[in-house]
């Protein structure tokens, strides 16, 4: 009975994580990176700027990033270099962690640098003003679209965890099988050493005639 409890806690906090937005310090000649787990064929988009320590005036030199967005298997999705501001928007082509990485270049003193980072991913990611400009649809209707792809978001997010359920069920029962074959090769060395050391000691025993 618990566990029915926990698996919709578990996706509707799945999808509720897709939404993040975070305010962070980065200091020059340093490099911080924020993850993010989506699926496949998921839309994310994301919007990062670094705040002007002085409000009012230009942006000092040295409050300048280098961003880059990459895939859980190396390939790249987005890059800035020398920006104040940016954004990115893609559809992931292959599931997992995708990593954005901000980076300032070393300065003299060291300057902190402050950046505001919003990463939004599946149903969060959609521009929900322009699909009611667009379709010129009533604030009940926008709400029904909201809540249809939210359940299709969860639908995929069921479907998503059983085959991760599945994968980590498929490496428990090949790392099982590597230890039981691990164990009897162990088993099998032990008892070869120890009828060597029986057939040595029997071996030198019998050369000294003392059995």
């Amino acid at each position: 009975m618990i566990r029915s409890h926990a698996l919709p806690l578990l996706i509707l906090s799945s999808v509720l994580a897709t939404c993040r937005s975070v305010r962070f310090d980065l200091q020059s000649g340093h490099t911080k990176c924020i993850s993010e787990d989506i699926k496949s064929n998921s839309m994310t988009v994301g919007k990062y700027s670094v705040v002007n320590p002085s409000e009012g005036q230009p942006m000092p030199e040295s409050h300048k990033l280098t961003v880059r967005v990459t895939s859980t298997y190396g390939n790249n999705y987005h890059y800035a270099d020398h920006v104040e501001s940016g954004q990115f928007a893609f559809t992931a082509a292959e599931a997992g962690d995708y990593m954005a990485c901000f980076w300032t270049p070393d300065h003299r003193p060291p300057t902190t640098v402050t950046v505001e980072f919003d990463w939004r991913t599946g149903v969060a990611a959609k521009d929900w003003g322009s699909v009611a400009k667009k379709g010129q649809v009533d604030l009940m209707e926008l709400e029904l679209k909201k809540l249809h792809d939210t359940i299709n978001s969860i639908h995929e997010e069921m479907f998503y965890l059983r085959d991760r359920e599945e994968e980590m069920q498929e490496l428990n029962r090949a790392t099982n099988s590597k230890m039981a074959w691990l164990s009897c090769l162990s088993l099998f060395v032990c008892l070869s050493v120890a009828g060597l050391q029986l057939w040595h000691l029997k071996t030198f025993f019998e050369k000294k005639k003392l059995i």
